[in-house]
């Protein structure tokens, strides 16, 4: 699979970005009494963060830090990936259309739902685009459909970015970037990211890309 660099919420120097996880790990235990320590637990998830290892270091924290503004939100953060990992019921989402219409998850139940979770100026979802709309020629008419919730803010780039990767599928945002409701509800901190839901609206897979859907499709379809 092809390796997606992560746009976090916050910066990283480039030297730390060099290392390892289990290097990362050894720092979150050699610091339970330090606030930075939470951004350490954040990168250990990486990409595609498992909820039960980051959850599992977060409570060896010790509890001045859990118990810290920081350490709240990063315990509410560590909840919403469990109630959107795989086997869970999707969280519902409404949100507007560009054309300014509400649309919501529920509206495609009863089709296997690919939510997309892009930008217009994020560089790896506008080289990752042309990938989805090859799956999305192969599959649309096997009931399997795609919903677009973009981080943009700006209503122009968002229409733009959509017209000119062709993207024809259905598209919703609050246009509050980094803080969509709807990633802050399935705790997206990176783009491009996905949620596979089937038609009974359970989670079935998450952050696949490339063939690797296009495999996980035609076994589901």
């Amino acid at each position: 699979m092809k390796k997606y660099i992560a746009i976090f919420l916050f910066t990283i120097p480039a030297l730390l970005l060099a290392q390892t996880k289990e290097e990362l790990i050894t720092q979150v235990k050699a610091n339970p009494s330090s606030i930075e320590t939470l951004r350490t637990i954040q990168r250990v998830g990486g990409y595609n963060p498992d909820y039960k290892e980051l959850r599992k270091l977060f409570k060896g924290l010790d509890k001045t830090v859990r118990r810290s503004a920081q350490g709240k939100q990063f315990g509410y953060y560590l909840k919403r990936l469990e109630n959107s990992s795989v086997g869970k019921k999707a969280p519902a989402i409404t949100q507007l259309t560009p054309e300014g219409e509400p649309f919501s998850l529920s509206d495609l139940r009863g089709q296997y739902v690919l939510i997309e979770f892009w930008a217009s100026w994020c560089p790896d979802c506008r080289r990752e685009n042309p990938n989805l709309v090859k799956t999305y020629a192969e599959f649309k008419d096997k009931n399997f459909e795609i919903l677009g919730v973009s981080f943009d803010r700006k209503l122009d780039d968002w229409v733009a970015g959509i017209e000119k990767d062709k993207l024809t599928w259905k598209h919703i945002s609050d246009l509050q970037s980094w803080q969509n409701a709807a990633g802050t509800l399935y705790g997206v901190r990176a783009i491009p990211q996905n949620i596979l839901v089937d038609p009974e609206g359970i989670i079935v897979a998450r952050n696949l890309h490339g063939e690797e859907l296009n495999t996980k499709l035609r076994e589901l379809l």
